[in-house]
């Protein structure tokens, strides 16, 4: 730190501006790499990028380009052949038993299909967002701390369903279901999110609505985000930063505002229209 600071000091007594000291990124990845078989096709092809503290991040690309394959090595739902995955200072491909499980307490997802249990109620679907530090003993009898509960319900008002709290939910409609899925991520107070094509279930209205609502409690709570989206034009609108994918390549990473027609033309190449 004093060597950084000298050194901006140094610049400002030259008449040059002081360069600021860059945050350290919340989840670096560099050279990942995936094949399902030792003999199979690489899925992603040596892929490098950060995500910073302030970030909503969306991965794009055409279909099998390596998306969601992408967001799953980073919580270890898939299994990455090579490459190294650092999140919060930790290589996650390093992490065994007790050390991953404690890894993805911090790490809220949020799913394509909602991934609710739907015999449950709407309540009880936020609080399994706790599962991973009340267990599942307590969870099947319900014993739950007291400011667990007044979380969910808080929630609940904030995504607007405080009218469906002991709805089961399977009686909600595709919108409503995925703001339980986003309330449930939230239980967790989770240090980033990762989405999982989070809107394709949902029709044009109901998508805006429900990444404008992300965006504002990502915000909101200070989680950076990372999103894997098939709506390039719900990705531009609503994320600060794009990583295009093709083929297992990353072929753009940077500002939303700095993507340019030629640069989704690379990306969507091979796309069969």
């Amino acid at each position: 730190m004093r060597h950084e600071r000298n050194f901006a000091e140094g610049r400002e007594e030259n008449g040059l501006p002081a360069e600021r000291e860059r945050p350290v990124p919340v989840l670096e990845v560099r050279n990942l790499k995936v094949s399902y078989s030792a003999s199979g096709p690489q899925i992603l092809k040596g892929i490098d990028f950060a995500v910073d503290g302030d970030d909503f991040c969306a991965v794009i690309g055409p279909s099998g380009a390596g998306k969601s394959t992408l967001i799953r090595c980073v919580n270890r739902l898939v299994e990455a052949s090579d490459g190294d995955i650092i999140l919060f200072g930790q290589d996650v491909r390093k992490l065994n038993g007790g050390e991953l499980r404690r890894m993805r307490r911090r790490i809220g997802m949020i799913f394509q299909e909602f991934n609710l249990v739907n015999r449950m109620s709407v309540m009880d679907n936020v609080l399994s967002g706790r599962l991973g530090y009340t267990g599942a003993f307590r969870s099947l009898f319900k014993v739950f701390p007291r400011e667990d509960i007044e979380r969910a319900l808080e929630l609940l008002e904030r995504v607007g369903l405080q009218d469906h709290v002991d709805k089961r939910a399977d009686e909600l409609s595709g919108g409503q279901r995925q703001r339980v899925g986003i309330a449930r991520a939230l239980m967790q107070k989770p240090e980033i999110l990762l989405l999982d094509e989070p809107t394709s279930a949902l029709d044009p209205k109901i998508s805006r609505d429900v990444m404008r609502l992300i965006k504002e409690l990502a915000r909101e709570f200070r989680v950076p985000v990372l999103c894997n989206i098939h709506d390039v034009q719900l990705a531009l609108e609503t994320c600060n930063r794009i990583i295009g994918l093709q083929d297992g390549y990353k072929k753009f990473d940077g500002p939303a505002e700095g993507m340019r027609k030629q640069d989704l033309d690379e990306i969507y190449a091979m796309e069969v229209l």
